[in-house]
């Protein structure tokens, strides 16, 4: 099982194909508050997330928080504009893999403490959040689960 987390996510509607995906592939998915939207049963009910129920969810107060819960693990910052690849990483089960706010990515300070965990995804050209929260999420799982060898 991967673990992906969404810092301070922004669009319920990222968070909800996310989730679906997070369904699919038996992996859990950690929120860190604060949240850009309402985070409720009638709101996520209302926004067409009816399997909310399956998501196995972690909800965290605050990035620091977080920061502690992972200190002993491996995580990865997934960005762009970085040297390092994610298809240059071995991913382990258990791996927890990091997405910042949809158009402001991972704050600045955390990039700086983790710079030997930055991990890019694929962009030929940088225009502002080219790729959405849910594609990126996908493409990097992908990967990920490839290398596991899609054990399900």
């Amino acid at each position: 099982m991967f673990n992906i987390v969404l810092i301070s996510p922004e669009h319920p509607g990222n968070v909800g194909n996310i989730g679906r995906t997070c369904v699919l592939t038996e992996s859990r998915l950690h929120l860190i508050r604060p949240f850009k939207f309402d985070f409720s049963d009638r709101f996520l009910k209302r926004a067409g997330i009816d399997y909310w129920e399956h998501v196995d969810l972690v909800i965290h107060d605050s990035l620091e928080e977080f920061m502690d819960y992972v200190k002993d693990k491996r995580y990865f910052l997934i960005e762009t504009g970085t040297k390092k690849k994610y298809t240059d990483v071995e991913f382990k089960d258990g791996d927890f893999l990091i997405f910042g706010r949809e158009k402001e990515g991972i704050p600045d300070d955390l990039l700086n403490e983790n710079k030997e965990k930055i991990l890019t995804i694929p962009m030929t050209k940088k225009i502002e959040r080219s790729l959405n929260l849910a594609n990126s999420v996908s493409i990097v799982l992908y990967e990920a689960l490839r290398q596991d060898g899609f054990k399900f």
